[in-house]
């Protein structure tokens, strides 16, 4: 153990250098190796966390907005220093190539840049003489310890999506990244520590569902912000909310792109390759159903087939790779398991990445790019969340059908439309029942001055994620009814206070 990498937590500004009981296993993706042991936190250590947030809580909520504006602008100045080594950490850990990894970077630090506005994201509202004499103005304040649940996929960048917004707003946060690659949420604490973060209001809890429990029972954790599967968000909602927390939580998602037959086909095959097979397929905002009505499926097949062939797989740190390995070798072997599946229930095997090898990496957790034909709604290959590197294709004879498709899902994360009629491009964004729709762009992700969320299982909670949304999320309202009373005595009135 000596000899590989260790992850501790980060607390109080600094790295907890107390005993560690458990460890866990951190893979490099493209070797199957094992690189390095995580600390598993106890709930005596989520404990020592939370408190240490709770303590720095007094001091940073009453700091100015110019000081945390400040300060975002010194984190944010060196996000983009050291682009490169965060990118690099999402390399060695999640596999991802790293034009992907610098890519997730920079829409990370976009939100970052939206946070640094927040002396006037938290403007309230005054209204003057509502009633003679009587003026109501609101304010947006903290709640205090805040706390993020986040996945294995953006270990940078979903983080970013929570504790720069959460901090500006006058919070203090506790992070439990996934332990599957948890070196650069600790990098990127120790660089805002550097930006001239006070110790206590960005710390970082490694470990699994015993210190997530905890964050969500912990009484100082005012509300919980996750991103995961569907199973865990609602585990993660009923619980939190069960405990008296604002809770949101973002799920799964089986993203459907509908291409009409009028669609420029070099276009959709360029965007449903890209969408498809971008970080192996471990996105939320995948796409893994393509809806192709009449006979766009003729026409688009052969085109998508063309540029699989040419896609280049392999290692993520090697120049020009476009897609790496999966995370672990249990999920890849289940990813390959609903091929096998997809097989069995007839569905068209059309490109088949199983027996893909990178030779000198032949223990690594690779599983070629796999696209299937003729998928119908029963089979699981168009039902589940693969998270993978498998495309499905389903035919259907009208926009109609297609849309009742996309709309009769459980999950509606995201969806795309590709198509050069603008009526019916107007017409889908109107009847879809999806919460982020792209016309003719196939991963339609919010720019961050928008918000990040999806409807029905996709969603639990009322509030989508970064955004204005965010700043709602991370603060909270207070109105006030106020009046100076002139030197003239009223009386009493016992009648209801009514507007005059």
């Amino acid at each position: 153990m000596s000899e590989l990498k260790q992850i501790g937590h980060w607390i109080d500004g600094k790295p907890h250098g107390r005993p560690v009981e458990r460890h866990g296993d951190v893979f490099d993706p493209a070797t199957g190796q094992v690189a390095g042991k995580v600390a598993m936190a106890t709930p005596a250590v989520v404990d020592e966390a939370v408190a240490s947030a709770q303590a720095a809580f007094a001091s940073w909520r009453s700091s100015s907005l110019t000081k945390r504006s400040r300060i975002l602008f010194a984190f944010r100045e060196l996000v983009e220093k050291h682009k490169a080594e965060i990118a690099a950490y999402l390399t060695a850990e999640h596999g991802k190539v790293t034009a992907d990894a610098m890519g997730e970077v920079q829409r990370g630090l976009e939100v970052i840049e939206f946070a640094c506005g927040i002396p006037h994201l938290l403007k309230g509202e005054f209204s003057e003489n509502v009633s003679t004499e009587v003026d109501v103005w609101s304010i947006r304040q903290p709640l205090g310890v805040v706390a993020g649940i986040t996945p294995f996929n953006f270990p940078a960048m979903v983080p970013m999506w929570m504790y720069p917004l959460a901090i500006a707003c006058g919070n203090t946060f506790v992070l439990k990244p996934s332990e599957r690659d948890p070196s650069a949420a600790n990098f990127c604490a120790e660089l805002f520590a550097e930006a001239g973060l006070p110790p206590g209001v960005l710390n970082v809890v490694h470990g699994d569902k015993v210190a997530v429990d905890r964050l969500l029972e912990h009484p100082d954790v005012k509300a919980i912000s996750f991103v995961g599967s569907t199973p865990i968000a609602q585990y993660i909602y009923e619980t939190g909310t069960r405990h008296g927390k604002r809770v949101q939580a973002l799920g799964g998602a089986k993203n459907h792109m509908i291409v009409l037959p009028d669609a420029d086909m070099e276009l959709a095959a360029d965007a449903a390759v890209s969408a498809g097979y971008g970080s192996a397929g471990e996105r939320c905002m995948a796409i893994s159903m393509v809806v192709a009505v009449g006979d766009a499926a003729d026409r688009l097949i052969p085109k998508m087939r063309e540029r699989i062939a040419k896609l280049k797989v392999g290692p993520g740190h090697l120049e020009g790779m476009e897609m790496g390995p999966l995370v672990t070798r249990v999920h890849r072997d289940k990813v390959a398991g609903y091929v096998d599946a997809g097989v069995a229930e007839g569905a068209e095997l059309v490109t088949d990445g199983r027996p893909f090898k990178v030779p000198g990496h032949e223990g690594g957790f690779f599983l070629g790019p796999c696209l299937f034909d003729k998928v119908e709604p029963g089979m699981s290959i168009y039902k589940d969340e693969i998270f993978g590197p498998v495309l499905g294709v389903s035919r259907v004879a009208s926009y109609d059908e297609a849309i009742a498709r996309v709309n009769a899902g459980p999950y509606a994360n995201g969806v795309a439309l590709f198509t050069n009629d603008g009526g019916a491009a107007r017409k889908f964004q109107h009847e879809v029942e999806v919460g982020m729709v792209g016309i003719n762009v196939p991963i339609p992700v919010p720019v961050a001055f928008y918000s990040f969320g999806g409807w029905k299982a996709s969603l639990f909670g009322d509030l989508h994620i970064y955004g204005m949304d965010g700043v709602r999320f991370y603060s909270r309202n207070k109105v006030f009814t106020g009046r100076w009373p002139d030197p003239r005595h009223r009386g009493v009135d016992l009648g209801f206070p009514t507007s005059k």
